[in-house]
């Protein structure tokens, strides 16, 4: 149960009909917290809907185009993809298997969410019964706030994704996910050529994974995004105030105690603490040099080597500025900041050190640890250069 408390434990309601129901509900999901987050995810990622199998075609296909965009990334990047002996490979998935294995990437992040809910909202045993009473529905539906707190979050982002790194967190392992029907969704809504926007998709993974497999620079976000979500101070009275609307004693409100547990800003009631104050202009920092790193990159090679490069660089620009709520929210709920004025000012740093200092001098941003620009340093490339060439 990863650490929840079983809801039998805390039923004293069980006597009103919505607690009967809902009783049986959480004791079926609350044997895997995980297994109701993918089933939630998956759900949300398809409609509901069963889902063909990938084309033979579209993996040889992306086989092809992945290969090429491998050997570009390589030479200009200088970087490897290899991560433990093993080189990275272009995987074509289904959304409803990109969901199950992002919700377990993401696992160590979702965790943290699971742990707000479970919390108890006050320290000592409320007089009042209906503050008591709420006390106890929040402990008994914690497992359930984490199943769809988490299986939603990762089931909107399946429905929109292209690849893994459309947030650039780091994750295990040498396959990287794209997912087809995404690619030629997007590709035909917005009048591109579906094998150019392949191509392209494979360029902004396989750069991605080269970045975030330098060792020090994937444990340092994993440790920042880590810091950053176990850091949340929480707010009880947000699902308090929402569930007081609801008529316990009606057995219809079950649809609607749903329809709560399912926003999950209401259920986190998350309040960014001083701590995540101070985090924050780090993780912006270093996810903004990688950003601004991978679009150069891409712009490097993207426009000899696709033909339509230019159009879709600017549909897919605007299309990062129609960015959903539902992925607004994760993105704030890990510390991420990716707007597009982010990524414009992550192309300013990476133009300002290669006028300076070239291509090379971009490239010494992975040399080691010490070379990882501070928040100031971001929008001071000058400032940057000038540190690292100090001696230690």
């Amino acid at each position: 149960m990863d650490g929840f408390d079983s809801p039998d434990e805390f039923n004293p309601f069980k006597d009103l009909p919505i607690f009967g129901d809902l009783s049986k509900l959480l004791s079926q999901q609350a044997s895997s917290v995980w297994e109701g987050a993918r089933q939630f995810a998956v759900a949300l990622a398809t409609d509901g809907q069963s889902e063909p199998n990938v084309d033979p075609a579209d993996r040889m296909a992306l086989n092809e185009l992945a290969r090429v965009a491998e050997l570009q990334v390589v030479d200009t990047t200088g970087l490897s993809i290899t991560r433990d002996g093993r080189t990275a490979s272009v995987v074509p998935v289904t959304r409803a298997q990109w969901a199950t294995a992002t919700l377990d990437s993401y696992r160590h992040l979702l965790m943290p969410i699971g742990k707000m809910a479970s919390q108890d909202p006050t320290e000592d045993t409320p007089d009042d019964p209906t503050q008591a009473m709420f006390n106890q529905i929040m402990k008994m539906l914690s497992p359930t706030m984490l199943s769809m707190t988490a299986g939603s979050m990762v089931g909107n982002l399946a429905r929109r994704s292209l690849g893994q790194y459309d947030l650039p967190i780091p994750r295990d392992g040498e396959e990287l996910m794209v997912i087809p029907a995404s690619i030629d969704a997007l590709a035909k809504d917005w009048s591109l050529d579906s094998s150019d926007l392949r191509l392209w998709v494979c360029l902004n993974e396989l750069t991605h994974h080269a970045v975030l497999s330098v060792p020090h620079v994937g444990q340092r976000l994993n440790e920042l995004l880590v810091n950053y979500v176990s850091s949340f101070n929480t707010d009880p009275g947000a699902l308090e105030s929402r569930m007081r609307d609801l008529d316990l004693a009606n057995p219809d409100s079950l649809s609607s105690l749903q329809s709560v547990l399912g926003d999950p800003q209401v259920i986190l009631g998350a309040i960014q603490s001083p701590n995540q104050r101070v985090l924050l202009p780090e993780i912006t920092a270093l996810v903004t040099v990688i950003t601004g790193y991978v679009d150069w990159t891409m712009d490097s090679i993207g426009h000899g080597l696709i033909g339509s490069y230019s159009r879709l660089s600017e549909a897919l620009r605007r299309r990062r500025a129609t960015t959903g709520t539902a992925d607004r929210f994760i993105e704030q709920l890990f510390g991420l900041k990716l707007t597009q004025d982010q990524y414009d000012r992550g192309a300013a740093f990476a133009g300002g050190v290669v006028e300076r200092a070239g291509a090379g001098g971009l490239a010494r941003l992975w040399s080691s640890a010490r070379e990882l620009p501070t928040p100031a340093e971001v929008d001071a490339p000058g400032l940057w250069l000038a540190r690292i060439d100090l001696p230690d």
